[in-house]
């Protein structure tokens, strides 16, 4: 999945509560994770993914990963949501 993937998504989780909460649902088909984000914010999420085989997709900063979802601010991690 590329970035004009992931602003075209029709659903998604936006942050990293949202993102676990996908995770945890089973919806989650890939997540982006900003590497510049502290690695005690990610690293559930990293071990989620790992768990439930869901693709990871890094983006180099929060600032970045935020723009691509339509908001002003950063964002740790982004989960697409199966539809």
């Amino acid at each position: 999945m590329s970035h004009d993937e992931l602003k075209m998504a029709h659903r998604k989780a936006v942050g990293t509560k949202q993102t676990i909460k996908a995770l945890e649902r089973g919806e989650a088909e890939a997540v982006y994770l900003a590497m510049d984000a502290d690695e005690r914010i990610t690293k559930s999420v990293l071990e989620l993914c790992k768990a439930n085989g869901v693709e990871i997709i890094y983006v180099d900063t929060m600032a970045q990963l935020g723009k691509a979802c339509g908001i002003e601010v950063g964002a740790a991690s982004v989960a697409i949501l199966v539809n």
